[in-house]
C-alpha cells in the first residue's frame, strides 16, 4: 500500500477516535454556542442622520481605584454668553466692557447686564430693539461716538426702566432722545449739536438729578426744567441761548448758564428755588437794564459769577452771599456801587474778589470733588 494511502487511514481513524470521545448532545450544544457568538461578535453598521440620536454613543465603566471622568459643563444659553467683541470680567458679572475697540456696532446685550460701556468707538447708529433683551440696564455708555439723532430708535430707549445714567455726550445728536425712561437720574448730553428743547423733551423725568447740555447750539429751552423736581444740577453753559429758561425747580442746586447769550433777567427769578447754592452766569450780555432790584436778592446763593458781561454797576446782592465775580464789566468809579452804597458793605469778603481773584483754598478744594460743573465752581471764569 502506498505510503500517503496509510497516512490518510491514520489520520482518519485517530479523527473516529477521537469524536468518540463526546456524545451527540454535547457535539450540538458546542455548535450552537459558537454560532452564536459569532453573530454577536460580527460588525453592525446603523446609518446616523442629524435629526437621530448618534449611532456612536459610547460609555465608558468607571473602575473602582479610579475618579470617575468629568461630564462637561452645558453651554450657557445665548442671552448670557458675553460677545466676543467685548470683555465681561468673571468678578464682575453684570458689567460688558466694549470701549475704545473701533466698533461701527453695537454687539448684543446680554440679559444679566447693569453696565454698558460703548464709549469712545465709531458707533453711527442704535437699532430699534438694541437693548430689548437688557431690560436691567442701570449705567449706559455710549459717548465719544458718531451718533445721529437720525439714527436712534423711536423707542429704543423706552424699555429701560432701571436706566439711571445715560451717556450720550460727544455725538452728532441734533436732538434730544425720546421717550427717555423716568428712572433717569444723569443725562449727559454735552458736546453734540441740538439745537432746541421743547417744553415737553424732558416730561415725567422727576427722577433726574442731574443734565448736562453744555457746548450745543441750543437756543430756546422753553419750560423743559419746570416739571424736573428732583433736579439739582443743570449745565446749559456754552450754547446760544437769548433767555434763561422759563422757569426753574425748587430742587435746584447748581445753574451753569455761561457764555450764552442772555441779556435780561426777570425779577425774582431765583426766588422759586430756595435751595439754589451756585449761579454761573459770566460771559453774556448782562446789563443794569435787564436786572431788576432783587434779581440776584435770594437768600441760598453762595457763589455769583456775573464776569464778562456788560453790567456798569455792582448789582445788589443777599447777605449771604460769599463769592461774587465781576471782573471783566464795565464798572467804573463810585457810579459803579449801584445799590450797594459802601463797598465794605459787599459781604462774606465779596470786596476782596469783586474784580478778579478767588478764594483761597480754591486747589485744595477743587481736588475734593469729582470733574465737571460741580468740580468748576470756583474754576477761572
Amino acid at each position: 500500500m502506498p505510503r500517503a494511502t496509510t497516512l490518510i487511514l491514520i489520520l482518519a481513524g485517530l479523527c473516529v477516535s477521537s469524536l468518540g470521545q463526546y456524545n451527540e448532545e454535547e457535539d450540538l450544544a458546542w455548535l450552537q454556542y459558537y454560532l452564536r457568538q459569532s453573530r454577536v461578535s460580527s460588525y453592525n453598521y446603523v446609518p446616523y442622520y442629524e435629526e437621530e440620536s448618534p449611532a456612536y454613543a459610547y460609555s465608558y465603566p468607571s473602575a473602582t481605584d479610579t475618579e470617575p471622568e468629568p461630564e462637561p459643563e452645558p453651554q450657557q444659553a445665548a442671552p448670557w454668553r458675553c460677545p466676543q467683541e467685548c470683555d465681561c470680567p468673571p468678578n464682575f458679572s453684570s458689567a460688558m466692557y466694549c470701549d475704545t475697540r473701533n466698533l461701527r456696532y453695537l454687539p448684543f446685550v446680554p440679559s444679566r447686564m447693569k453696565y454698558v460701556y460703548f464709549q469712545n468707538n465709531l458707533i453711527t447708529s442704535i437699532q430699534e430693539g438694541a437693548f430689548d433683551n437688557a431690560t436691567e440696564l442701570e449705567w449706559l455708555a455710549l459717548h465719544n461716538n458718531q451718533i445721529g439723532s437720525e439714527k436712534v430708535g423711536k423707542r429704543v430707549f423706552g424699555k429701560l426702566q432701571r436706566l439711571e445714567r445715560l451717556y450720550m455726550n460727544n455725538n452728532n445728536l441734533t436732538r434730544l432722545p425720546s421717550p427717555l425712561p423716568r428712572s433717569l437720574r444723569e443725562l449727559h448730553l454735552s458736546y453734540n449739536q441740538i439745537s432746541k428743547v421743547p417744553s415737553n423733551a424732558l416730561e415725567g423725568l422727576e427722577n433726574l438729578t442731574a443734565l448736562y447740555l453744555s457746548h450745543n447750539f441750543i437756543f430756546e429751552m422753553g419750560a423743559s426744567l419746570k416739571g424736573l423736581k428732583s433736579l439739582i444740577l443743570a449745565d446749559l453753559s456754552y450754547n446760544n441761548l437769548r433767555k434763561v429758561p422759563d422757569g426753574l425747580p425748587a430742587s435746584l442746586e447748581q445753574l451753569y448758564l455761561e457764555y450764552n447769550y442772555i441779556n435780561a433777567i426777570p425779577d425774582e427769578y431765583f426766588q422759586v428755588s430756595p435751595r439754589l447754592l451756585y449761579v454761573r452766569m459770566s460771559h453774556n450780555s448782562l446789563t443794569n437794564q435787564g436786572l431788576s432790584s432783587n434779581t440776584f436778592n435770594s437768600s441760598s446763593i453762595l457763589e455769583l459769577d456775573l464776569s464778562y458781561n456788560r453790567l456798569q454797576k455792582i448789582p445788589r446782592v443777599n447777605t449771604n452771599l460769599e463769592n461774587l465775580y465781576l471782573q471783566g464789566n464795565q464798572i467804573d468809579g463810585e457810579q459803579g456801587w449801584g445799590g450797594v452804597g459802601n463797598p465794605q458793605e459787599l459781604p462774606g469778603g465779596a470786596w476782596r474778589r469783586n474784580f478778579g481773584g478767588f478764594p483761597e483754598g480754591k486747589e485744595g478744594w477743587r481736588a475734593s470733588v469729582p470733574d465737571g460743573p460741580l468740580g468748576r465752581v470756583f474754576g477761572t471764569a
